[in-house]
């Protein structure tokens, strides 16, 4: 399975790389919006984690830039953030995300949360 990771934060991306490379996923990893949007495009992966405080564009935004792209739209999109208060997740789930992992993540928990969304993909 290839996930997507689009985060701007290099020690964010290696953790997480790390971690589910261990656990046979193929991780592609993009520092902002603009290159996540393209490997997107051309990778079509099974999943995308999302950070929503990107350095070009938000993570709302691209999720529904992604969402009107037809190859994607049925990608599924789990927010990883640190946006953590009242209403963060009920906005990332307005914006097309399925899911949301609050930051910092759960090394122990986070691969049972990628098998759980990859098995919510239609």
């Amino acid at each position: 399975m290839k996930i997507l990771y689009i985060e701007d934060t290099p020690s964010n991306r290696l953790l997480v790389k790390r971690v589910l490379f261990v656990e046979g996923y193929d991780v592609l990893e993009a520092p902002d919006g603009k290159a996540g949007l393209e490997i997107a495009q051309s990778e079509h992966p099974d999943l995308i984690l999302m950070d929503m405080n990107l350095p070009d564009v938000d993570g709302y935004e691209l999720t529904r830039r992604i969402r009107s792209i037809p190859d994607l739209s049925n990608v599924p999109v789990v927010a990883m953030t640190a946006n953590v208060m009242h209403g963060d997740r009920e906005k990332a789930l307005e914006a097309g995300c399925i899911g949301y992992i609050p930051k910092p993540i759960d090394v122990d928990a986070l691969p049972e949360q990628m098998a759980q969304f990859l098995g919510s993909k239609t």
